[in-house]
């Protein structure tokens, strides 16, 4: 199994401050990975680098082939083509459809084939139950829609590994569990690592994977 992900002795930094020290972390192919820790412990800063939105200051860090130390500017985009990411507050573009959504990330991630796109947004859409939401917007869904919705984008470019930061935080508990159960038959079936960051431990109990912990400007295995 290939590393996904990898970061070596790296410190994690949010603006000017380093909130991580020497963070050591393999996610392999397949993975599923939770992030936990108190709020304000750099949960949201290690995402922050693994998606190339806070530079490494140093150590190590790879991810999806891509060296985040020399990462050129114009290679972010497809480092991110290889990266699916789900928000907790959803981020989707209010002002247009569901399907108009999907379709302005092809176009960001260098699509082209009108008829390859169009056959990409139903794949995923199906995949993700909401085939009849296509040309709904986004206020015309529930909460629960519009985060199935955040992961069909995700899924998109058939991603190496999902990063989902507190994707079911604002979500009724039943809602919540739906959400999980999409990632958890992701990761199954098409082999996708998960990187999640979460404050519910229940979830970890309940769909066992390896847990990073941060505590004390640390980030360890537990």
């Amino acid at each position: 199994m290939k590393n996904v992900i990898f970061f070596k002795d790296a410190d994690i930094t949010s603006g000017e401050s380093i909130v991580v020290y020497g963070m050591n972390m393999e996610v392999r192919e397949g993975d599923l990975v939770y992030i936990v820790g108190k709020v304000g412990t750099g949960k949201t800063s290690i995402i922050r680098t693994i998606i190339a939105e806070n530079p490494l200051k140093s150590g190590e860090a790879e991810v999806c082939g891509y060296n985040l130390a020399r990462l050129r500017r114009r290679d972010i985009p497809m480092l991110r083509r290889k990266l699916g990411v789900v928000f907790q507050d959803f981020q989707l573009l209010m002002d247009r459809s569901v399907e108009a959504n999907l379709d302005f990330v092809l176009k960001s991630t260098g699509w082209k084939d009108r008829e390859a796109m169009d056959k990409r947004i139903l794949e995923v859409l199906e995949a993700v139950g909401m085939q009849t939401k296509a040309h709904k917007m986004p206020h015309q869904l529930s909460g629960g829609e519009q985060q199935r919705i955040a992961i069909a984008r995700a899924i998109l470019n058939s991603p190496e590994v999902i990063i989902a930061d507190e994707p079911t935080g604002n979500l009724d508990a039943e809602t919540a569990e739906g959400i999980l159960q999409l990632l958890m038959q992701i990761n199954r079936e098409q082999g996708t690592a998960i990187v999640m960051v979460t404050h519910n431990r229940s979830i970890i109990e309940r769909y066992p994977g390896r847990v990073f912990e941060t505590k004390n400007e640390t980030c360890k295995e537990i």
